[in-house]
């Protein structure tokens, strides 16, 4: 289910009605500044789909009617999730989109979710702000191995994160540890080789206390 404080609900956004013109729906997106809005039925309840700043331009440029119905420039009119999807069927839905459409149990639309609350709240989740190193463990994706890292870290210090990546082609995992923000540099050392001297490699250390670029 997706966490109602990261959805957008209808009363806060710029939607536009089906009835709207090309014309209408361009001079909304250029006021608001914004790359596409959600278009909804005549009742305001049902999605219909997004228009996009970028096709508006295209048909204007083309000497196309501004006055036709927003509806024949509509996109995205099948992307939309329930309020009560899982999370990876979100995070896979919206990949390419600016925002996904929420339905709710009535398949009403509910609101959006952006992709900058997305990943805001993998951040959190991430531990970023709680962090002092991410460690990048590559470790053989074999039973038990995981176990065994997070063990010998252990040995030194809690572990607030753990993220783990699978490559396509090869019998390795990679493997990121979150440390806890006391954690300073010579105890992270101490982890690394601690880890090394148990045959993991760890082909990176970023250090969450530096700015990020």
């Amino acid at each position: 289910m997706i966490f109602s404080s990261l959805i957008k609900t209808k009363d806060k956004l710029t939607t536009l009605p089906e009835t709207a013109t090309l014309g209408e729906a361009l001079s909304i997106l250029e006021d608001t500044g914004f790359r596409c809005v959600p278009v909804l039925d005549k009742s305001g309840r049902i999605f219909r789909g997004n228009i996009y700043k970028m096709h508006l331009y295209r048909h204007k440029s083309r000497n196309g009617d501004m006055s036709l119905p927003v509806t024949s420039l509509l996109k995205n009119a099948t992307k939309f999730v329930s309020i009560n999807s899982a999370f990876f069927s979100v995070f896979f839905a919206m990949r390419d989109l600016p925002y996904i459409a929420i339905l709710n149990e009535e398949n009403q639309f509910y609101g959006i979710l952006t992709h900058n609350s997305m990943l805001r709240m993998l951040a959190e989740g991430w531990n970023v702000n709680n962090g002092s190193y991410v460690l990048t463990v590559t470790t053989p994706d074999e039973r038990g191995s995981l176990m065994t890292a997070t063990k010998e870290i252990t040995r030194y210090c809690q572990i607030v994160n753990v993220l783990s990546f699978d490559p396509e082609h090869t019998s390795l995992k990679q493997v990121l540890f979150t440390l806890p923000a006391d954690v300073d540099h010579d105890k992270m050392v101490k982890v690394v080789r601690r880890l090394q001297k148990k045959g993991f490699q760890v082909s990176e250390i970023e250090d969450l206390k530096k700015p990020f670029n």
